[in-house]
């Protein structure tokens, strides 16, 4: 079946990375563009080969979309949650398909909803159902049909679809055909996929819609206040992109690129330690204590298990990241070639000591550290002090240097350490803070009194905003305001933020504004008593984003576009905190 060219409105090539929704249930997550396509999945969990993959220009698709010639895309998603509700306008009236993965997940079967309403007139909609495993090279094979109840295998899956009465087999894929809904009324489906067999019968589509209801309905904090939807909804993602028990992706995706035609695309279908704490802090501020507690738990065990060879990032199951390396089959995103797997597994980076005690820290504050991650805060200070000294990649994973933001980050998670410590080893952890940041300022600082990128780097950088805000030094630090100050200055544009200038063309013809970045300048301005600009840096980037409020790492400013993989955890994590911070929403206790 052609995946490429055709009609932007029936998915058959990609859409614009703002116009996706996100459906996750934990173990995997769906993009539904606007045409109603399952433009990407994976299954049956997160970094496994996807089994819908248009995204990429793979061959498995499952299309929902009107049958009229003429319509127009809109959608919103049901407050507090990932159920998402595509609404289209067309000449002959409105038609809504609402659409969820069951929730709470299980980590070997995915169950995906979609229900077609007619909301004012009789609808007619087009369906395709064409999993195929494996991006797009195992097409469904061993069909058999029982009434409304269809049976097949792709690859080595499962597959069991309810609702299609109406449809009938396609001699090049599954299913296709047209649904009538009659006005005011409801048509649903129902796809399974299992990485087992399917023995027992699935509960009916209004008991799943239930089931899913009630999960969302109590895993969203109440956060009233100014941004209270856009916080429930970072809420919602975060939640949804995070494996119960276990690790958070970083991104849904692979490959997408974060500037055309230049080899920036990777695979972010893992778990961060950096994003993992991210998230955890966040949630620790907004009262909420689930994902603070899947956070304590995934790094507890990740550090007990390799101390000072603690990798970047893991499966989100706890193992290695796969070594990376091409997909050829596949076209891949317009500018860019699909990869998987991701070479940060072979680097050190020194700040993710500093972040796990940061959030370790905060966990013990509020009486939620087992004994097992009181272990992992000694092991996690005892790495610091045999390997501060060493080059490492940084919070940007660059080429190895002695980044000051690295330094400092340890000196933050030490004293944050201290803070909750029996007082001899805050003696001693305070001891080795010391002399760390001693150490930065003696070669990590600019001739003019504020922090420089690396050792041997004298520009400014914008990771340098986080080490102030999360307490390496006191706010009242001439250090840190004369730091804020010159990356304004230098790194600030029409009220976004960049990382770093990497040579001397413009800013955001290197890359785009780095949203991450934004926010923590409004977290910097609020700790620096001008709540006016904080609320400004706050309010300019959390509006980057498309319909459905998703944020990538980057954003082209002079396009409005998203860019890289969709959504970032990490940039929905300072959104939060940001928000909670500031006062834009008041965090459930």
């Amino acid at each position: 079946m052609p995946v490429s060219g055709g009609d932007p409105n029936t998915g058959t090539y990609p859409a614009v990375l703002r116009d996706y929704a996100l459906l996750a249930d934990g173990y995997r997550g769906a993009l539904i563009g606007p045409g109603g396509d399952v433009g990407w999945l994976c299954a049956p969990g997160w970094s496994d080969p996807a089994v819908f993959s248009s995204l990429l220009g793979g061959a498995g698709r499952y299309l929902v979309t009107p049958a009229a010639p003429r319509f127009v895309w809109g959608g919103h998603y049901e407050p507090g949650s990932l159920v998402w509700r595509s609404r289209w306008v067309t000449g002959d009236g409105i038609i809504e398909s609402r659409e969820a993965l069951v929730a709470p997940g299980e980590e070997q079967r995915l169950v995906l909803l979609r229900q077609v309403r007619a909301v004012d007139r009789t609808a007619r909609v087009r369906v395709v159902v064409d999993p195929r495993a494996d991006f797009g090279r195992k097409p469904v094979r061993n069909v058999n049909r029982h009434g409304d109840l269809w049976l097949a295998r792709t690859g080595g899956l499962h597959l069991r679809f309810h609702g299609g009465t109406e449809l009938h087999a396609d001699p090049d894929g599954f299913l296709i055909g047209e649904l009538t809904v009659p006005e005011g009324g409801r048509h649903d489906l129902v796809l399974e996929l299992s990485a087992t067999p399917l023995r027992e019968s699935c509960a009916e589509p209004g008991e799943l819609w239930r089931i899913t209801e009630d999960h969302w309905g109590s895993a969203i904090p109440a956060m009233p206040g100014t941004a209270e939807r856009d916080a429930k909804f970072s809420y919602a993602v975060l939640r949804g992109m995070t494996r119960p028990g276990g690790g958070m992706v970083a991104a849904v995706t692979t490959a997408l690129p974060e500037r055309a035609l230049a080899g920036r695309n990777y695979d972010y279908r893992y778990a961060w330690i950096r994003d993992q704490s991210f998230a955890g802090q966040a949630a620790a501020l907004a009262g909420r204590y689930d994902l603070l507690d899947d956070a304590v738990a995934f790094l507890t065990e990740r550090v007990l298990a390799d101390g000072d060879r603690l990798a970047p990032a893991y499966a989100v199951d706890g193992g290695p990241v796969p070594h990376e390396q091409p997909v050829a089959h596949l076209p891949g995103y317009p500018g860019a070639q699909v990869r998987t797997g991701n070479w940060v597994r072979e680097q050190f980076q020194l700040d993710a000591f500093g972040e796990v005690l940061l959030v370790l820290a905060a966990a013990r504050r509020h009486g939620r550290l087992p004994d097992d991650a009181h272990r992992a805060m000694e092991v996690a200070v005892a790495a610091i002090g045999r390997r501060w000294s060493e080059p490492d990649s940084g919070i940007w994973e660059l080429p190895p240097r002695h980044w000051t933001h690295s330094k400092l980050t340890c000196v933050a998670g030490l004293r944050a350490a201290a803070r909750v410590a029996s007082p001899e080893l805050a003696g001693r952890w305070s001891a080795l803070a010391d002399r760390v940041l001693a150490d930065a300022a003696a070669h990590g600082l600019h001739p003019a009194g504020r922090w420089q990128r690396a050792y041997d780097d004298g520009r400014v950088d914008s990771a340098l905003l986080l080490p102030g805000i999360r307490g390496a030094l006191p706010p009242q630090d001439p250090r840190t305001e004369r730091t804020r100050q010159v990356v304004l200055a230098e790194l600030a544009a029409d009220g976004y933020m960049y990382r770093f200038r990497p040579d001397r063309r413009p800013l955001g013809d290197a890359e785009g504004a780095f949203l991450l970045c934004g926010f923590a300048a409004a977290l910097a301005a609020w700790q620096a008593g001008d709540a006016v600009w904080a609320n400004r840096w706050f309010e300019r980037n959390r509006a980057a984003c498309g319909p459905p409020g998703l944020y990538t790492e980057e954003y082209d400013v002079r396009q409005r576009q998203l860019r890289g993989n969709l959504p970032q955890a990490f940039v929905h994590a300072l959104m939060l905190e940001t928000a909670v911070t500031l006062g834009q929403v008041n965090p459930c206790r």
